[in-house]
């Protein structure tokens, strides 16, 4: 199974919908990805999890999942969504502070393909999309 991860600024609009559904069509289509995670930290990650939500009706072969940094129950940042979620092994034993780093570490980890939406070089975003230029992930910039 190809699996693709995502990271983008949390504070990104929804006219960026288009072209992040039209990536993950390519991936299924071009690329033969049909495993998908995405966090749940902000405007991107709402926007992925929406768009990979409408495309599971047009591909339902494809596994999609909203991936958690906390325990379910303790995540403040948790919005309701319909993608079923999951919590990597062994995150518990990670102190809150370090939670999102080590989950977003996991899932670069997990993909074979990383799409990105990274404007400026500080944050998490952009912090991500080079630890999976480094570790030779196909990065597809938005």
């Amino acid at each position: 199974m190809v699996t693709c991860t995502f990271f983008g600024h949390r504070n990104c609009t929804v006219s960026l919908s288009n072209e992040i559904s039209n990536a993950i069509v390519r991936l299924i289509t071009e690329h033969s990805v049909s495993n998908f995670l995405v966090g749940n930290n902000g405007n991107f990650d709402i926007i992925v999890a929406d768009q990979l939500l409408k495309l599971k009706k047009e591909f339902p072969h494809i596994e999609c999942a909203i991936v958690l940094a906390y325990m379910p129950g303790h995540d403040t940042n948790k919005k309701n969504h319909p993608l079923p979620t999951l919590y990597p092994e062994n995150l518990e034993t990670v102190p809150p502070r370090f939670a999102i780093i080590k989950r977003n570490e996991w899932m670069v980890r997990q993909s074979e393909y990383v799409v990105t939406y990274v404007r400026h070089s500080s944050g998490g975003a952009s912090r991500f999309s080079e630890l999976s230029k480094k570790l030779g992930k196909t990065v597809i910039e938005l």
